[in-house]
């Protein structure tokens, strides 16, 4: 019999370590936690992954995660990493690689690390956005200026839009960064960032031009906390970590200091005028005001949690079902990209996996979900450097690997069609490190895999 218990973690058993051991009962149920899960409400209680009682990743495949994940911290310049891959039907891999800083007798690192899972969050803001829209308290459709009425220039930008990178509202990030690594503890207000976009022309014409753009994610934000008269952190809370049981996740933090145990977060030394980076010198990051990103890349999370959170965007868990299908309704990013690169409302389409990846000051990091079969990979190393792009990779490279996993006794390997090989990323990884890169894969198929999607 399946108890509606075992669709959220018990809260005796969130703690990191004992969440990792639910996670190792749980995902024998993966499945049937899927199709049971997901009510037509949106379903408050999602499916927990890991492997049965005992479960591991075959060692064979263990190895070959380890080495991938080795070979990741190596090239990306940073002192370390942590990594997570979940087989349904095979087992769970978790590990770290590397140490927790370049200093020298430095602590190795720690698999229950916190880290800024930046353009990750994302995915949880326009998951808050859904679950309002099922709410009947806005519309996808809804313009921005209905919720904003004294804000200037919003003529014609949407809700859904700002979402899906498609309102043509230009960014803030490149030309700000510099300025807010330099002065980490500066407070940022959002007028103050959606300024910086709306003081540069558009991208383009709304629904017209995809374009990244987290200064539209902090317009988004604002418009949604002024609709519900609620802040960012009730609206997280009641809308997703609180389902999710994820409490590791912090809702946009007001300090700059990590949770511990938390590693330093390395980057290249940037000009703060000019942006022009110093590869030559590596800078201490980890501190970053959170006002920096808010609803576009605020959220502090780890290992697990941030499992469970793509997992569950994938499966569709916390939204009904038309609410999934319209967060995972695609567009493309990019004629240069391949087709099988694509984003929906705050995800990214990968082949079959949906998530997103990141490169905020000190990390980049990538997690992503295979809606079918439940495989769920996350990818974190301590230096931002090579970008999102590169972490991106990497976790892709995970997911190949993970996908070929032999099945366990009672269980059947699913067919996961990824339009990629473990080997193929594992050529291209050399050329997207951002400092001391190999040339670009002069093969076009390899060329083609070398960039796609933002690069933060």
């Amino acid at each position: 019999m399946l108890h509606e218990g075992w669709c959220m973690a018990p809260r005796g058993v969130r703690g990191r370590r004992a969440k990792r051991a639910l996670a190792a009962i749980a995902l024998g149920l993966s499945a049937l936690l899927l199709a049971g899960c997901g009510s037509g409400a949106g379903g408050a209680r999602v499916a927990a992954i890991g492997a049965e009682a005992g479960d591991r990743m075959p060692d064979a495949t263990a190895k070959q995660l380890q080495d991938a994940l080795d070979n990741a911290v190596k090239l990306s310049g940073g002192s370390g990493g942590i990594a997570g891959v979940w087989a349904p039907w095979a087992g769970t891999w978790t590990a770290a690689s590397g140490t927790e800083s370049r200093d020298k007798g430095a602590a190795p690192m720690n698999l229950d690390s916190s880290f800024r899972i930046g353009s990750i969050t994302k995915t949880a803001t326009c998951t808050v956005l859904l679950k309002l829209a099922e709410a009947g308290k806005v519309r996808l459709d809804d313009e921005v200026s209905t919720y904003l009425p004294r804000m200037v220039g919003l003529n014609g930008l949407t809700l859904g839009a700002l979402c899906q990178n498609t309102s043509g509202f230009a960014d803030y990030w490149n030309g700000l960064a510099p300025q807010m690594v330099t002065n980490p503890g500066r407070s940022w207000d959002a007028v103050e960032l959606i300024n910086s976009g709306l003081g540069q022309a558009r991208v383009g014409a709304p629904g017209q031009t995809w374009s990244y753009s987290n200064a539209g994610f902090v317009l988004l934000g604002l418009a949604l906390q002024t609709a519900t008269h609620t802040s960012w952190q009730s609206l997280y809370t009641s809308y997703v970590t609180g389902p999710l049981g994820i409490d590791e996740t912090t809702t946009l933090p007001t300090g700059t200091k990590l949770p511990s145990p938390a590693p330093i977060g390395y980057a290249a030394d940037r000009d703060p005028v000019t942006g022009a980076t110093n590869c030559s010198v590596l800078d201490n990051d980890t501190a970053l005001s959170p006002s920096a990103l808010q609803q576009a890349g605020g959220l502090v999370s780890d290992l697990d949690d941030t499992a469970s959170l793509v997992h569950a965007v994938a499966a569709g868990s916390l939204l009904a079902k038309g609410g999934s299908a319209q967060q995972q309704k695609v567009v493309n990013m990019s004629d240069a990209m391949p087709s099988w690169a694509q984003y929906g409302l705050g995800v990214e389409k990968m082949g079959p996996l949906i998530g997103h990846a990141s490169a905020v000051p000190g990390f980049a990091t990538a997690a992503y979900s295979d809606p079918k079969s439940g495989l769920t990979v996350v990818v974190m190393v301590n230096n931002s450097t090579p970008g999102a792009n590169f972490a991106r990779l990497v976790a892709l490279q995970l997911a190949s690997i993970g996908s070929k996993a032999p099945a366990g006794a009672g269980h059947t390997q699913p067919a996961i069609g990824l339009p990629w090989t473990a080997d193929q990323l594992a050529a291209v990884l050399p050329s997207e490190t951002g400092c001391n890169a190999a040339a670009a894969p002069a093969d076009p198929a390899l060329a083609a895999i070398a960039s796609i999607g933002p690069d933060y």
